[in-house]
């Protein structure tokens, strides 16, 4: 039996004025993958007096990897939260990281919450930056009711667990730099804080809120655009007609839920300004255009060779 966590403890307290959950006794569930984010937001939603359910999502990546909801459970059982363990099979190859996410988010509730903190949200801006992303991938991971711990540091996530003797999960994924978050992680942020001299978190952090700001206006003005139609798109001013192709891109299905980057957003209003009358936009995906309409072209389906 786990040793009860007592909830009023400073160093949870202290922690919990930062973050923003939901009205106590409302019902969350929490994803928890036993790492420091996850186990804190495990602890701050019990703290701020919401029934919780916390769910593990085994991804059967790595040796062992079953054996880490152990650790959640007896987490859950600490702060009297409710525990659910889910197995989904995620086979190694290209876009794991997407690829797992994809099948983490499918097992898991609607609305579950996740542990992302600033320092993630950071990274997401500098990853968004390299993709070419515009106001939409600049203002990072946005600030939603399933994210109340974007105000936390990770070291915070990480000191919290420990004060608390709370055993956590080492995944090795996180430090391998196949992956370009962990070289954003690991090389880039280190670099600019040397540069900058000074933590290059916050300031990123600071920078996607206004952002976030910026992109939610001109999407309200690019609703009214349709995206379609040529004329529409040459008549909007452009950072308006730009929003009003991307988010048309992305209910599309384009970028399979990643912010389009702006390259190919161009490309499209140069099919509107009669530039050319088609163009590739992401992944085998394309726009053309055809008697001052336009539309999307989904990728042709590889055929089996076998079969011609």
């Amino acid at each position: 039996m786990a040793a009860a966590i007592d909830l009023a403890a400073p160093e949870i307290t202290g922690l919990l004025a930062r973050c923003h959950y939901p009205p106590s006794g409302t019902p969350v569930v929490c994803a928890v993958s036993g790492g420091a984010d996850s186990l804190a937001l495990l602890v701050l939603a019990r703290a701020a007096g919401c029934p919780t359910l916390a769910v593990h999502v085994d991804h059967g990546l790595r040796p062992g990897s079953a054996g880490e909801a152990d650790v959640v459970a007896t987490a859950a059982a600490a702060v009297g939260a409710h525990f659910r363990a889910e197995r989904v099979d995620v086979a190694a190859g290209p876009n794991l990281e997407a690829r797992a996410r994809a099948a983490r988010y499918a097992v898991l509730p609607d609305g579950a919450m996740t542990g992302h903190t600033a320092d993630d949200r950071a990274e997401t801006v500098l990853l968004n930056l390299l993709r070419g992303s515009a106001a939409a991938g600049l203002a990072g991971i946005r600030r939603t009711p399933r994210r109340p711990l974007l105000d936390l540091r990770r070291a915070d996530t990480a000191g919290l667990c420990a004060a608390l003797g709370l055993p956590t999960v080492d995944d090795p994924s996180n430090r391998d730099p196949a992956f370009r978050r962990n070289r954003v992680r690991h090389e880039l942020l280190p670099l600019l804080a040397d540069v900058g001299d000074r933590d290059p978190v916050p300031v990123l952090v600071r920078q996607a809120d206004l952002f976030a700001e910026l992109d939610d206006l001109v999407t309200a003005q690019a609703a009214t655009i349709d995206a379609t139609s040529t004329a529409a798109l040459v008549a909007a001013p452009p950072a308006v007609a730009r929003a009003a192709v991307r988010s048309w891109l992305v209910a599309a299905g384009v970028g399979d839920g990643y912010p389009v980057d702006a390259a190919a957003v161009d490309r499209v209003l140069g099919l509107a300004r009669h530039d050319a009358v088609a163009t590739e936009v992401a992944g085998g995906w394309r726009v053309q255009r055809s008697g001052g309409r336009l539309a999307v072209v989904a990728p042709t389906p590889c055929k089996d060779a076998r079969h011609g």
